[in-house]
This record gives structure tokens, C-alpha cells and sequence, in this order.
């Protein structure tokens, strides 16, 4: 580490060149590639893949998204000749839109007052490819909601933006004061999804008025943010090309540059401060940068490692959709680590001493080099944790427990348009079909069967009765045959909305007795796929891997801390800070996504499940960032403890002089993840509540709280480790020995009885 810190200071314009081009060539590369993103929730081997698979094999045409065209009146009926000329107008201006493969219409396009200006009068699919199809039945009971459907064709993410904004503006033009017109469908959210970086800006904005405050320097505090900007920026430009070679979901590129930001500017943290103190100690600037690599640099590197090991630890789950999650977040951790092991000195001897503020500069010329002191609020709280632990312990714990509580009641699923912010077409879209024709048409279930011979037809042909008569289901449509005869499908609608478990209660009912029971004595064949029951799928695949994935996480983590402490307690409380540190944020996010507190007025709409996925990506990002905190704190407790074997003052001085700038760098990650919140979307929402709450209470509750309470109770048994397990470890060495400061061996750290500070 010192060597590539020295090259990097010796080179300096270099490697900044080098960088620069990197995230320009990587971004040029990323936008002529354009993105290839992917929201692929199937499961192979699950009954709804099985589906998915066989309607894309025997229907083909049905590959392309789907929108959904609303229109209600409040008074008269949307039978009326004025509204039916209206939207039917309207209906075939769109069905003429390029993209548009066809328009389903509730209304007779032959009857006289229906059929638009250059449109077919005929209503039947003979009429041209892009000619209105009417289909009755979108006419809900009461007459003030109807609704069309607009197949594009091609899948939303390969749709140009223009065309789908082109359908909103059509559709949305024929609305007056007597009719609303509103619009569903996944081509047309990605219309509301909002264009600007406010969430960034005020994440780095945020983060650039802590780090002045904590350095007292202008261009101290721009380092972290300049080399958080760099990798991360390369890193969001790589996943864009990364999801042409894997599956890589649309929000991976969010996600990866939410992570990136917080750690990157973290990491800069940790290793700014360390060269500001080697400064004040009176070295060279460039003496001062290769020892903050060679020293904070080795502990990033090892604190990167355990984030990408626990990012990593998603592959084990084989469920593609996660893969390419996995490998975006940990090439932006990666390419985070390696800024601030390189681009970061040569950026420190670009600015050379104004890394320290002009007080601190004046002061070292006037006096000289002089030990840094942990005093102040720091000193004083570390040195009310020694004396109370038993209490103070107990209070975090209650803290975390409480917070953990609703976690029990953790359902999930996946969120759907009824979960966007009231102010969206798309949430209006959804609540007027929901209350014209029941909650489950935003939702149907699609059944597909297998055919073998004419007793598997004659079974099919008295499924829809069957079906009509189980509890749930709304209404049943007819079954429709493949051209070769070998495959039919059937919508089945149920009486729930789509994320409800009712819904899900329903597809489990069909699949145990509904089916089975039409199915007895034939070869046939029913899958129940559809949305709810893919997502029920996937969920189900991810709950029965969570325990292994969990486990291989925690094993990994604990086997590395063993290295780097070489003691069986360190391992197994950070194990249990990052399992009480993950559960107390999945409290907070149920109680705020699932419960609905304060959702609406945070702009995150109603409330819905927590998705299927956000468990395994947080336990991953959580229990990295965990880690960091844990190495970054006990590294200077362990330090101590070798120095003098005193653990009760290894852990006051560790505690002392690490709390302060682990709760800088926890305000930061805090900041930058709550500004995701102005993202706009619901996923990177949860994210970013869910890791802020983590960071929070894992910075302020048990890092600070808990844990050096914790090892205050047990004493050197922090640091035991069996003779037998000692000798066959191999040995690592988190920071450099020869590059430590040596001031920590000089003064003899007393605690002063009058204020709690820790003095010479």
C-alpha cells in the first residue's frame, strides 16, 4: 500500500488523468451502448415460469407491454355520444402511434356514434394492426368508468421515451371538466420517473457541509466528494454496460451509486483525516499521504472487501435477477476503495498543507508538531460508558428491541401503481379501475394449461365452473387456444387487490385443491401464473434461501474479523451487532412501507409490502457497512490492547478517539442516503430509509453505545483465543505497524476525575 502510495504522489497528474479518462471513456462507451436494464422476476422451475415460458412459446404477439387508457365521469354516463366520440377519437389517434401494436376498446366502433374520424368502422381484429379492437366488458356496472388497453410492441424498457410520452399526451388531451382521463401500465410509469439528480445533489450538498465542518478546510473537505464523484460516476456508467451481458434490474445503477456515495465518501473521510494528522504531527506532505493509505488505506481496502463479500454472498442464492445486482453494487465498491487508495493522495499533494484549515496551519508554525488529544465531548462520553456499561447497555438493547418489533410482521410482496404517490396518473389510473371494477383487475391471474388429447380438453371445459365457484374469484374470461391446439389460457380475476395476501391465499388454493381436482384422471396440465403469482414465486424461492444466505454472510464476516483480531468475542458480537443493526432497520422500514406511517406524507404513497428482494440486498449492504464501523472502531482498541493489555483502557481510548469521526462519517452516509428519498421511486426509497436507520442506530446506538458497553463487561475475554487456533491462523495486519503514530505508545492515558477527559 505505501508503494502505490508513493507512485500515486510521485505521478500525481498521472493518475488523475488516468481516472478522468476512465470515467470519460466508460461514459461515452455507456451512452452510445445505451442501457439494456431488465426487471426479470421469474424464477426457472417455478409453476409461474412455467407459464411465462409456455405463453411465450404458444402465444407469441403477447411479448410487448401493455398500457391502460382510464376515462370516468362523475355525472351522466360513459355511454354518452359526447363522451364515446371523445375517447374513441382519441382511442384510434393512438392506435395510429408508432410503437402501438394494437388498442382494445369497451366500445362498438361499428355503432353510429362510435367510429373516430379515418378509423375502420369494424371492431374485429381484420380491421389493420393498429385498428381499435372492441371487446365488451370495460364498462364498469355503474357506467362512469371504462377503460381500453394499449398493447405496445416491444417491452417498456426497449420502447423510445418519445412514444410513450406521445400515447400520455393523446390520451390525456381528451379529458374535460366532466371526464377524467388517467393512464396505468409499465410503459407509462416510466414517464413519471423523475429526470433530475435532485436526490444526489442534496446528498453531496449535505455531505460537503459536514466534511467543512468536521476539517475547517475548503479544499479538505472537497477531496472526499471529488473522489466519490469520479468512481462513482465510472461505476454508473459501467452498469449501464453491464446489463448488456447479464440481467441487471433498472434500479441497480441507483443502488449502486446510493452505496457508492455513502462509502466512497466515508472511505475519503477515514483517509483525509489520517493525513491531516500526520501534518499536524509535522510530516511532509507526501509523507503524510503514504501513511494514511499505508495505515486508514489498508483498512479501507479490508472494510471494501467484507462490503463486496457480503454483496457477493447474494450469487450463492442462482436467481439471476440478483446476480446482476450483486455485481453492479460491488464494482461500485470496488471502484469506490480504489479512488481512495489512489486518486485520493494524488489529489492530497495537489493541495498540499491547505488540507489543514488556516488556524491549524498558523498553529503549526507558531508551536511546532503537538499530540492530537481526544478531548471534549468525545473523551468525556467514552470515559460515562466505562463507568455505567450495565445500564447504558441495557438501554441500547431496549432500543433495538423496540425498533425491531414490527419486523415480526414483515409480509412480503411486491408493490404495485396503487402504492405511487396520489398526485400520479398512474396511482389514479389504478384507484378508478379498482373502485369501477373491483381491486383484483389490476391484478388477474393468468392460467395456463397443457393439452394432450381430447380428455384433457373435455377436463379444461369445466374449469371455468369450477373456478367461478371458489371463494376470492371475481369473474373467469374464456379459454383461449394456442394455433397448434396444445396450449390454452384463461384470466382468472380475483376479488383482491394484487399485493393482498388474500390474493396470495388464492393462488395457493388454486394450485393445492382447485386444480388438482379438475386435473384428476388426465394428462392436463394448469399453471397459475400472472404478476401476484410470479412475485408469490420469487418471494417464496428467496425466503427459503434467506437462512443460507444469512449464514454464509455472517460465517464470512466473522472468519474475516477472526483474522484481522485473532479473537473469538470480536467476531461473534460484530455478528450480533449487524443481525440486531439489520432487524431494527427492517422495523423502520415495515413501520413506514407496510404499516403506511408517514408514507404519504413523505411522497412515498400508500402503504404496500416490503419487496421480495429488499431483504437479501440490505442484509448484504447492511453487513458490509456494519463491518466498516466495526473495523474502523475496534482496529484502534486492538491497537491499544497489544500495546498495553489493559482492555479497560483499550476500549476508553479506541472509543475516544475513533467515535467522533465514525459519527462524521455516519452523518454523511445518514444524509446521503435519506436525499435518496427525493428519488421519486419506491424501492430506491426503501433503500435508502432502511440503510439510513442501519447507519444510524449502528453508529450512534451500538458502536458508540452497545458494543464498548459490551466490552467493558467482559474484559480480556474480548481478546481470547484458543493457543491451538492462534498457531494455525495465518497472521494479517489490518494497518501497518511501521506506519503507526507513535505518539499513542508516548503518552500514558489517564482519565482526569474532574470532567472525564483523557489526559497525559
Amino acid at each position: 500500500m505505501a508503494a502505490l502510495a508513493r507512485w500515486c504522489v510521485t505521478h500525481r497528474l498521472t493518475a488523475v488523468l488516468l481516472w478522468l479518462s476512465a470515467l470519460v471513456g466508460v461514459t461515452v462507451a455507456s451512452g452510445i451502448a445505451g442501457s439494456a436494464y431488465s426487471n426479470d422476476y421469474e424464477v426457472p422451475g417455478t409453476e409461474s415460469g412455467r407459464a411465462a415460458a409456455l405463453l411465450e412459446e404458444n402465444f407469441r404477439g403477447q411479448g410487448g407491454d401493455g398500457g391502460t387508457v382510464v376515462w370516468h365521469t362523475e355525472r351522466g354516463s360513459v355511454r354518452a355520444a359526447a363522451v364515446q366520440d371523445r375517447m374513441s377519437t382519441a382511442l384510434g389517434d393512438i392506435a395510429e402511434l408508432p410503437g402501438v401494436a394494437s388498442v382494445t376498446t369497451p366500445y362498438d366502433l361499428a355503432g353510429p356514434a362510435a367510429a373516430p374520424a379515418g378509423t375502420p368502422a369494424t371492431g374485429t381484429a381484420g380491421a389493420g394492426p393498429s385498428a381499435p379492437v372492441h371487446e365488451p366488458g370495460r364498462i364498469s356496472e355503474d357506467g362512469r368508468t371504462a377503460y381500453a388497453t394499449v398493447a405496445f410492441d416491444r417491452p417498456a424498457d426497449e420502447i423510445p421515451p418519445d412514444r410513450i410520452q406521445a400515447v400520455v399526451d393523446t390520451a390525456r388531451a381528451a379529458a374535460t371538466d366532466g371526464v377524467q382521463v388517467e393512464l396505468g401500465g409499465s410503459a407509462v410509469a416510466l414517464t413519471e420517473a423523475p429526470a433530475s439528480h435532485t436526490a444526489e445533489i442534496v446528498g453531496v450538498a449535505v455531505a460537503a457541509v459536514v466534511l467543512f465542518l468536521a476539517f475547517g478546510s475548503l479544499a479538505a473537505s472537497l477531496l472526499p466528494i471529488a473522489t466519490a464523484l469520479v468512481s462513482v460516476g465510472t461505476a454508473y456508467a459501467g452498469i449501464g454496460l453491464l446489463g448488456h451481458v447479464m440481467t441487471v434490474a433498472d434500479f441497480a445503477p441507483m443502488l449502486g451509486m446510493l452505496i457508492g456515495l455513502g462509502v466512497g465518501i466515508d472511505y475519503a473521510l477515514f483517509i483525509v483525516t489520517r493525513h491531516r494528522k500526520g501534518l499536524k504531527r509535522g510530516l511532509p506532505v507526501a509523507e503524510a499521504a503514504r501513511n494514511a493509505v499505508a495505515t486508514t488505506g489498508r483498512a479501507v481496502v479490508f472494510a471494501g472487501a467484507t462490503v463486496c463479500i457480503a454483496l457477493l454472498g447474494m450469487l450463492i442464492l442462482r436467481l439471476g435477477f440478483l446476480n446482476g445486482v450483486a455485481i453492479a453494487a460491488s464494482l461500485t465498491v470496488v471502484l469506490t476503495v480504489a479512488a481512495s487508495v489512489t486518486l485520493l493522495p494524488a489529489l492530497l499533494s495537489f493541495i498540499g498543507m491547505r488540507a489543514l484549515s488556516r488556524r491549524e496551519r498558523a498553529r503549526l508554525a507558531e508551536h511546532g508538531p503537538e499530540p492530537e488529544l481526544p478531548t471534549g465531548f468525545a473523551a468525556r462520553w467514552s470515559a460515562f460508558v466505562e463507568r455505567h456499561p450495565k445500564l447504558l447497555g441495557a438501554v441500547a438493547a431496549v432500543v433495538m428491541l423496540v425498533l425491531a418489533l414490527p419486523t415480526f410482521g414483515l409480509h412480503l410482496g411486491t408493490s404495485d401503481q396503487g402504492n405511487n404517490p396520489a398526485a400520479s396518473t398512474t396511482r389514479k389510473a389504478y384507484d378508478l379501475l379498482a373502485d369501477g371494477f373491483g381491486p383484483g383487475v389490476n391484478g388477474p391471474l393468468t392460467l395456463v394449461a397443457e393439452l394432450d388429447g381430447a380428455d384433457d380438453r373435455l377436463a379444461l371445459t369445466t374449469l371455468p365452473d369450477a373456478l367461478r365457484a371458489t371463494g376470492g374469484i371475481e369473474s373467469v374470461g374464456p379459454v383461449t387456444y394456442s394455433g397448434s391446439g396444445n396450449t390454452a389460457v384463461l384470466t382468472v380475476v380475483p376479488e383482491t387487490a394484487p399485493q393482498s395476501r388474500q390474493t396470495s391465499d388464492l393462488v395457493d388454493r388454486l394450485r393445492d385443491e382447485v386444480l388438482p381436482t379438475a386435473e384428476r384422471g388426465t394428462s392436463l396440465e394448469v399453471y397459475v401464473g400472472g404478476v401476484t403469482a410470479g412475485y408469490d414465486d420469487f418471494a417464496q424461492v428467496i425466503i427459503g434461501k434467506l437462512p443460507l444466505f444469512v449464514g454464509v454472510v455472517i460465517a464470512l464476516g466473522c472468519l474475516l474479523l477472526l483474522l484481522a483480531f485473532r479473537s473469538i468475542g470480536i467476531p461473534l458480537k460484530a455478528a450480533l451487532m449487524n443481525v440486531a443493526a439489520v432487524a431494527s432497520a427492517f422495523g423502520v422500514v415495515v413501520a413506514i412501507f407496510q404499516w403506511g406511517i408517514g408514507s404519504e406524507l413523505l411522497g412515498l404513497g400508500r402503504a404496500g409490502p416490503i419487496e421480495p428482494f429488499l431483504p437479501v440486498i440490505m442484509v448484504s449492504v447492511l453487513f458490509g457497512l456494519s463491518m466498516d464501523y466495526q473495523v474502523f472502531l475496534v482496529s484502534r482498541m486492538y491497537e491499544e490492547w497489544l500495546e498495553t493489555g489493559d482492555n479497560r483502557r483499550a476500549v476508553r481510548v479506541g472509543l475516544a478517539e475513533t467515535s467522533r469521526v465514525i459519527n462524521s462519517a455516519a452523518v454523511i452516509m445518514i444524509a446521503v442516503f435519506l436525499a435518496f428519498v427525493l428519488s421519486g421511486d419506491r424501492v430506491i426509497a426503501m433503500f435508502g430509509i432502511g440503510l439510513a436507520a442501519a447507519v444510524a442506530l449502528d453508529a450512534f446506538v451500538l458502536r458508540t453505545l452497545l458494543v464498548p458497553a459490551l466490552m467493558h463487561m467482559l474484559g480480556g475475554a474480548n481478546w481470547w483465543l484458543p493457543a491451538w487456533l492462534d498457531r494455525v491462523l495465518p497472521r494479517i495486519s489490518i494497518e501497518n505497524p511501521e506506519c503507526r503514530d507513535p505518539d499513542h505508545a508516548k503518552i500514558p492515558w489517564q482519565r482526569a476525575s474532574d470532567d472525564g477527559r483523557l489526559v497525559p
